[in-house]
């Protein structure tokens, strides 16, 4: 294992910059710690999700995908650094097909909600397309892999899928948006 933090404030960032992983400080409002801190946001809402009851099969995809997002932190802390590949992008895939076979097609919208556990996914797939926005942004100032973005255009898609599945799951089911809502008095 690398560094062991012992000693967690160093006063270093006390001057409104943080240092990236590969020892160049950078001011905070920059575009890549915002990258970095949306990743992290993103991995401790999944961590919330986690903290519900969910299924297994549930709980070990999240599970691996907070430790995909630790990666991509590091990827984007550390410029250069490619530590998410193709093959973290087909499991995605491979993972969203799977949980989406089982359920009904979709004929309508459908409003976040559907148990604690679905409400939370519904959120943190709302971060992922947020993460997503931001690392977009930091690709138009700086090199960025492709793969990352496309690792987390993958990710909203399968939250969105596993919340329909955590909505299932709870018993709650799913709310569908109903157009007729807005002519109600």
């Amino acid at each position: 294992m690398g560094h062991r933090l012992s000693k967690i404030y160093t006063r270093t960032g006390d001057d409104g910059t943080t240092g990236l992983g590969d020892g160049t400080r950078v001011a905070k409002d920059s575009a890549r710690v915002a990258a970095c801190g949306t990743i992290d946001e993103l991995n401790s809402a999944l961590g919330i999700v986690l903290a519900c009851d969910t299924p297994d099969r549930v709980r070990e995809t999240l599970t691996q995908i907070q430790h995909d997002l630790f990666d991509l932190g590091g990827e984007l802390c550390m410029p250069g650094m490619a530590l998410i590949g193709d093959a973290n992008i087909e499991r995605l895939e491979t993972t969203l097909d799977a949980f989406n076979e089982d359920l009904p097609p979709l004929k309508n919208f459908i409003l976040p909600g559907g148990g604690m556990a679905a409400a939370h996914c519904h959120l943190a797939r709302t971060i992922c397309r947020r993460a997503e926005r931001v690392v977009v942004a930091l690709a138009q100032q700086d090199t960025i892999r492709a793969e990352a973005l496309r690792y987390l255009n993958r990710l909203s898609d399968l939250l969105f899928v596993l919340a329909r599945v955590l909505a299932r799951a709870s018993g709650y089911g799913e709310t569908l948006w109903q157009p007729e809502w807005r002519n109600r008095p």
